[in-house]
């Protein structure tokens, strides 16, 4: 499963209002794990930045006077996007102003969901957390994720803490990658000693699962299967090996 965290920076709130998309990060998840590819660019949005906008994300319209237009680098952001599943926080926002982009274009193109499929972080956390706070800071702290480094919001460092929290929100199976600097574990003949147990040795005892063990399993697997939308990896094995 192919998933694209993705974030936006925007001029300001409102694409009817003629505010432009100025940075898009995106990074790249394969099977819930970084694979390290990642997309990044900012973009002059031919008028002006907000003073409220300003104030959160700091891109300054002397920064963006040189940058590329939408229109130069869309061909290379739908090529990145295309077919995955988009991971979004507050998707609504980032997808209307990303459709209103693709609009303006001279050649026609498809809207974002007709692209790709789109998952709500904020929903989702909303669905979760019911009366809490489900900023993207709030929950780095309900998750223990680290954002020590995000002073201004910016779209590619939101977009890296979103897939961080997004992995543990659904399921916390970050745990199960190593990181990329560990060094592979080889294990072979030579690495331990073989001990051979006696053909009369007893036969192990079969503990199996009782009902009520069985159901609770089941429940959990339905969680996770909503969660990761259809794509719960035990549920997954288990029909690969009925099959």
């Amino acid at each position: 499963m192919r998933q694209i965290v993705l974030d936006t920076e925007t001029t300001g709130l409102e694409p009817e209002a003629g505010h432009r998309v100025i940075e898009i990060g995106g990074v790249e998840l394969i099977d819930r794990k970084p694979t390290g590819r990642h997309f990044h660019r900012y973009v002059n949005p031919q008028r002006e930045v907000d003073e409220g906008a300003l104030s959160v994300h700091g891109i300054t319209n002397d920064f963006l006077a040189d940058k590329p237009l939408f229109a130069d680098i869309a061909e290379e952001l739908l090529a990145f996007i295309d077919g995955a599943e988009l991971v979004i926080h507050n998707a609504p926002f980032d997808v209307m102003f990303l459709d209103y982009e693709l609009g303006r274009l001279p050649a026609r193109r498809p809207r974002i969901e007709d692209r790709c499929s789109v998952v709500d972080t904020l929903a989702l956390a909303r669905h979760k957390h019911p009366g809490q706070k489900n900023s993207l800071d709030a929950l780095c702290r309900r998750y223990d994720v680290d954002n020590s480094q995000r002073e201004l919001h910016g779209a590619l460092l939101d977009a890296e803490i979103l897939a961080d929290v997004y992995l543990m929100m659904t399921g916390g199976q970050t745990a199960l990658f190593a990181s990329e600097e560990a060094e592979a574990t080889v294990v072979g003949p030579d690495t331990f000693d073989i001990v051979r147990l006696s053909a009369d040795r007893p036969r192990l005892r079969i503990i199996a699962a009782t009902d009520v063990e069985l159901v609770r399993h089941g429940t959990i697997l339905d969680e996770l299967d909503k969660l990761s939308r259809g794509n719960c990896v035990w549920r997954r094995e288990a029909a690969a090996l009925v099959d």
